[in-house]
């Protein structure tokens, strides 16, 4: 469903459309998710009014936490943010594939920093869950210590941290996924979120482009370092049929055609964790039909980007709205009922 600024924002390079469209959003005063009975839940020890939420990417330096909440969301994650400010790869970096409702992006962990967006966040008014999404800064000669550092600081803010290891746009860095250095950055991360005797919750972001060997690989190793939720997943590299002519853009591929290999890797996972470590689904969610089958596909919690490009601010509260109603007439309680139910 198109939204009226729709038409001119699309006259815009999808960047500067980014950006605008963040600033106008940190202009909002805000306001509460949107809170059903039927919707709210519990994940990691965590309160949400409900289960969707924005994903990282598209708040990368917190500067529209409350604008995001406003939406009626009932978690924002920013980021990613890296130990130092980085400028990202070389633009043109952002692509958006129109007839496709796809956006491909190569942006490479463009942000301020850890300092400047811990302070924002740490100022912004929230009235849901804020989760913070850490990362490596592109040359930096120890990886492991990077996210060490920003787990560390981020849980002086956070409600919960995210370890992104599955941006294809910082080279290497999807190898962490893998093996040993996979245990020991999730064991780092481990002790790292601890402090003052709480431990914050711990998510890890994966990749949608994973053989079954890794993924019963990470599973396992999640599970082993007491990770709290696998976000399932990024963006993807694959290319499933394209109409746009940006289409053979190299980097990596969100929105609408990324939905099925996104319900896979869910079912992947659900299968591999044996439904022990709660999952978040990412990836093409653009309706309520779509989101109560990711729930049903054994998704706890869901997330938005791509989706918000094309259909505008008003998706979060239709989402949910149908969501709610296939619910009950399903006769699911609520939604932890329905996790897994397919």
């Amino acid at each position: 469903m198109a939204y009226p600024l729709r038409p001119l924002l699309f006259t815009l390079a999808p960047e500067r459309a980014h950006r605008l469209t963040i600033a106008a959003l940190s202009l909002r005063r805000g306001g509460a998710p949107l809170a059903l009975p039927r919707l709210a839940t519990r994940v990691a020890g965590l309160d949400f009014a409900n289960p969707l939420g924005i994903a990282a990417g598209l708040d990368k330096d917190g500067r529209a936490i409350p604008g995001l909440f406003g939406l009626g969301v009932g978690m924002v994650e920013i980021g990613t943010l890296t130990p130092l400010s980085q400028p990202g790869n070389p633009r043109p970096r952002m692509f958006r594939l129109t007839a496709d409702r796809a956006v491909i992006n190569r942006l490479g962990f463009n942000n301020g920093g850890l300092d400047a967006g811990l302070a924002r966040a740490k100022r912004a008014k929230r009235t849901g869950v804020l989760g913070i999404n850490v990362g490596a800064n592109k040359d930096t000669a120890d990886r492991i210590a990077d996210y060490r550092l920003g787990v560390s600081r981020a849980v002086e803010v956070a409600d919960y941290v995210t370890v992104n290891i599955s941006s294809p746009n910082t080279p290497g860095l999807r190898d962490l996924q893998h093996g040993a250095v996979l245990r020991e950055l999730l064991a780092t991360c481990d002790a790292a979120r601890e402090a003052g005797g709480v431990r914050t919750p711990l998510f890890v972001k994966v990749a949608p482009d994973l053989e079954p060997a890794a993924i019963d690989d990470i599973a396992r190793a999640a599970l082993h370092a007491h990770v709290d939720a696998l976000i399932v997943g990024n963006t993807t590299v694959t290319r499933p049929a394209l109409r746009s002519s940006h289409a053979g853009e190299t980097g990596g591929l969100s929105g609408a055609p990324l939905a099925p290999l996104a319900r896979q890797r869910l079912a992947d996972f659900r299968t591999a964790t044996g439904g022990a470590l709660p999952l978040v689904a990412a990836g093409g969610i653009d309706s309520g039909a779509e989101a109560y089958a990711r729930i049903r596909g054994g998704a706890s919690l869901l997330q938005l980007y791509t989706g918000l490009v094309f259909d505008g601010p008003g998706l979060p509260r239709r989402i949910l709205a149908d969501l709610d109603a296939l619910l009950a007439r399903d006769g699911f309680a609520d939604v932890a009922e329905a996790v897994g139910a397919a």
